[in-house]
């Protein structure tokens, strides 16, 4: 369970990583939302297994890619990103607030916290514009 300090740890590093964003990135956050969940739900890792995927997953781009859409696919569910605060946290080593402050030895957590928070959202965006895995592989966001 996260705590809800860390949880606002994490929500402040992702506004700030969104704030450095360039431009039409942000307008895509616009258009697309983001949810930000702790972690995701049993089914939802059911049905990633069921597709190849699971493990400890931290992004999903849920909707059509850009490159894959039609005038015939108009009345599909809107597109939507998702982001998984727990997964992302336990790939950057971030091992919770308890006695620790902002500096120190969470220092060096928090700067890869914010460097997997930043991959993992370009990473799920990369999506969203049609890129697969292998495209992200080589942009160092896969």
């Amino acid at each position: 369970m996260i705590s809800t300090r860390d949880r606002l740890i994490f929500d402040d590093v992702l506004d700030r990583v969104i704030t450095g964003l360039p431009p039409r990135l942000h307008e895509l956050l616009e258009e697309v939302p983001l949810i930000v969940e702790d972690e995701p739900g049993a089914a939802l890792l059911e049905d990633m297994l069921d597709e190849g995927g699971g493990g400890d997953l931290c992004g999903l781009h849920w909707g059509t890619a850009l490159t894959e859409r039609s005038v015939e696919a108009s009345a599909e569910v809107p597109d939507r990103m998702m982001l998984f605060r727990g997964p992302i946290m336990r790939l950057a080593g971030f091992h919770g607030s308890a006695g620790a402050g902002p500096v120190g030895r969470r220092g060096r957590g928090l700067v890869e916290l914010r460097r997997q928070v930043k991959i993992t959202l370009l990473h799920e965006m990369g999506h969203h514009f049609g890129l697969n895995e292998d495209d992200l592989d080589e942009l160092g966001y896969g």
